[in-house]
């Protein structure tokens, strides 16, 4: 089955660098598209929220305007949650110098419980506690896991429910699309 499904994606990804822009990369639709992940009408903003990370640090989704946000919303206990968090590790570690945030918000666990996750798979993203729900319930988020792609410019550019395969070809381009994005003044 999963070869099937590698020889899906890679005439998909193929159809989508043919009928790609002039330079050759594939839209970001195109790619929403390859993996199988929603987009949001253009205007649509996320909800802003704030909180702090299972080691203690203050995060804010204002704060991070003007850097590509990927936000997935799990659980420890999430068994298809797991698979993607070395996936979104090695995108942390790959793009977070050109503007990638990783942030994983964490759906009513103790932290203790998250920390001991985080050390067991060695993950060193961000991990946010909602501890009552709070920002999870904001998002409308339904399943786990969720993921959300944030634009630099703090649009909502696409949504995942239920995994992906984020260290495909497609998300990584799909991230480095997003990257290539312009940094857009908030003030404007």
């Amino acid at each position: 089955m999963r070869r099937k499904h590698r020889f899906i994606w890679g005439i998909v990804l193929g159809i989508a660098l043919v009928g790609s822009s002039a330079f050759g990369q594939p839209t970001i639709e195109t790619l929403r598209e390859a993996l199988e992940i929603s987009t949001y009408p253009s205007e649509t903003q996320p909800p802003a929220f704030a909180g702090h990370t299972a080691t203690g640090q203050a995060v804010s989704l204002d704060a991070l305007h003007g850097r590509v946000v990927l936000l997935t919303f799990w659980a420890t206990w999430c068994a298809e949650c797991r698979p993607e968090m070395p996936l979104f590790e090695r995108l942390h570690r790959d793009f977070a110098a050109q503007g990638l945030t990783v942030l994983g918000i964490n759906f009513q666990e103790e932290k203790q419980t998250i920390q001991a996750y985080a050390k067991a798979l060695d993950l060193t993203f961000s991990l946010v506690l909602d501890s009552h729900g709070t920002i999870t319930r904001s998002y409308g988020v339904i399943g786990l896991p969720t993921t959300i792609l944030i634009g630099r410019d703090g649009r909502s550019a696409a949504l995942a429910v239920g995994p992906r395969d984020w260290g495909s070809d497609p998300a990584r381009s799909l991230i480095q699309a997003l990257l290539a994005e312009p940094v857009v003044d908030k003030q404007k």
